[in-house]
């Protein structure tokens, strides 16, 4: 089992850039796939970004391809995904899933594991 946690939203204007953080307890973590997901008010969760268990594969989004980048650190037990050019349409809260699988994909059943999300706000 691993319990995940998120950190790094805020308030930001269109067109600047944060990094979130997922960090996990749990000595096999780099046995997970990982996923960050977002949903927005009055909107359904949808998929971001999901890296393999070593980071060899990653997969995004369309509308995030090109600014938003994941990635792992397995010795820090910390998955990452930074956000550039961000635009108010990116505004959300954030969630990082586990997946105990070790797969990856884009939808939500697919993880074992969910944090409690940060919030991502982007003025315009």
């Amino acid at each position: 089992q691993v319990h995940v946690v998120e950190s790094g939203g805020g308030l930001v204007q269109a067109g600047g850039s944060l990094r979130l953080s997922c960090a996990a307890s749990g000595r096999t973590f780099s046995s997970y796939g990982v996923g960050w997901f977002r949903q927005a008010p009055g909107k359904e969760r949808e998929f971001v970004a999901a890296i393999s268990r070593i980071g060899a594969l990653t997969y995004y989004q369309d509308s995030v391809k090109g600014r938003f980048t994941i990635s792992r650190d397995n010795a820090k037990n910390t998955v990452y995904l930074r956000m550039n050019s961000l635009k108010p349409e990116d505004t959300a809260l954030y969630y990082c899933a586990a997946a105990q699988s070790g797969r990856i994909g884009r939808y939500g059943n697919e993880y074992d594991y969910w944090g409690q999300g940060t919030q991502v706000t982007v003025s315009s």
